[in-house]
């Protein structure tokens, strides 16, 4: 017979294992004590989402004199990796919501409003109250845009009705989407779950939630009588190709219909359609439970910024940046972090958590008249969830080469209890610690 406390002492061990794993997946290289640099440098950071606050806490510490100026319009700060535990029934709205004011470092100077205008050869940007700032360093954080009038026939009023989800849209969408996705469990019928075709955040989201309604209505006993599609943009699910494989695989196993080359048009509520752009011409697939995912695209205001790529995700605006300096290739006093930033991998949490160090070192030594080979190498990670209590820890770079935490102990392509605590309980205070400055 086994010992209660042997099972409580495991647990806490497990925990203690994910809470560090959590830690490595978000932490990035280690923060050893850094001399500060004088400056009197004006530098303004757009966004006081994780890239933007994470960055301002770690330049306080760094620069001595300078002048920093965060700019954002939203009094709340969004924990977006929680959405997906909050659609699946497993933490309240309130779960992903604080505040912007509560993380910020003394001796910030907040502009509670929006950018309206960035214009990087006057090095100004100009507030949507009229007031004009000008700055001496620039880093563009400020997150994404998600482009819902692409989608035609949605609005956001949808959301927790005629089966219609948003995941992606907040917080209390996503506990508006949970509500849909429970009804829909009780009794079956037609799921069908799809990415748009431009990048976009946390890209392994769609299939986790694929899996959570899986999940869902083999516990309540309705499975055979639940259909379910997953309607890929492109030839795969996922562009690690390892990864793909494995997704594939499970698919398999969950009996997961896969349509492929299927990019969402529009959507009928009240015929409860979804309309697909295909090689062959549109197709509409019938839906009882659905979630809406539309194409991002960065911020009007930086689109219309001349620091976009020309050439490159030309309808999305992404910036401009060296992929391993994050540093704009024409304007050298601009970087870029976290989802805005135009490199072919990042746009996760844990992406944020590996730009923001590197970004740091190339503006103090550029500050201090020196130089440094700090490099990102495009980490992501992804817990991607396969059922209630299971995950498993995809962590890639540029390269689409695996790069585990544990290699040996926690396999990534495993579904394992250990990855799924890391999602439900490490992540968040490793987060929180990342937005201080501290992880």
């Amino acid at each position: 017979m086994t010992d209660s406390r042997d099972f409580t002492a495991s647990r806490r061990g497990f925990l203690g294992l994910a809470a560090g794993a959590g830690a490595l997946a978000l932490a990035g290289p280690g923060r050893p004590a850094r001399a500060q640099v004088r400056t009197n440098a004006h530098i303004v950071i757009l966004g006081a989402g994780a890239a933007g606050t994470a960055l301002a806490n770690r330049l306080v510490e760094r620069l001595d004199g300078a002048r920093i100026t965060i700019v954002d319009g939203r009094a709340e700060h969004w924990y977006q990796p929680g959405f997906t535990l909050i659609a699946a029934g497993l933490q309240p709205a309130d779960y992903s919501v604080s505040t912007t004011t509560q993380w910020l470092p003394d001796g910030v100077d907040l502009k509670p409003e929006y950018a309206a205008e960035i214009d990087p050869e006057a090095k100004t940007v100009g507030l949507a109250g009229g007031e004009m700032l000008d700055y001496d360093y620039l880093i563009v954080a400020p997150g994404i845009t998600m482009d819902w009038d692409a989608i035609e026939g949605f609005s956001l009023d949808m959301v927790g009705e005629n089966g219609i989800g948003a995941v992606y849209a907040g917080p209390e969408y996503a506990a508006r989407t949970w509500a849909a996705m429970d009804r829909f469990t009780d009794e079956g019928g037609e799921a069908v779950f799809f990415r748009p075709a431009t990048e976009m955040k946390c890209a392994g989201a769609p299939l986790k939630y694929t899996f959570l309604t899986d999940d869902y209505a083999r516990r309540k006993g309705t499975r055979g009588a639940t259909n379910i599609t997953y309607a890929a943009h492109s030839g795969s699910l996922f562009s690690v190709p390892i990864v793909n494989e494995k997704v594939e695989m499970l698919y398999d196993d969950r009996g997961v219909e896969r349509r492929y080359d299927h990019v969402i048009k529009a959507v009928d509520p009240g015929r409860k359609v979804l309309t697909f752009d295909t090689p062959e011409g549109e197709e509409e697939i019938p839906f009882d439970f659905t979630n809406i995912i539309p194409p991002m695209r960065a911020p009007e205001v930086v689109r219309q910024s001349g620091l976009s790529w020309a050439d490159r995700w030309v309808d999305q605006g992404w910036v401009e940046v060296d992929q391993k300096t994050l540093r704009h290739r024409r304007y050298p006093e601009v970087f870029a972090a976290g989802d805005v930033a135009g490199v072919p991998k990042g746009k996760t949490a844990a992406s944020v958590k590996w730009q923001i160090p590197v970004i740091e070192e190339h503006l103090v030594a550029q500050i201090a008249g020196d130089t440094t080979d700090a490099a990102y190498n495009g980490y992501t990670s992804c817990p991607l969830i396969t059922r209630v209590g299971r995950a498993m820890l995809i962590e890639f770079d540029y390269e689409n080469h695996l790069t585990p935490s544990f290699p040996g102990v926690i396999a990534p392509l495993e579904e394992l209890w250990i990855s799924w605590l890391m999602k439900e309980v490490a992540l968040k205070a490793t987060y929180n610690a990342m937005l201080r400055g501290k992880a």
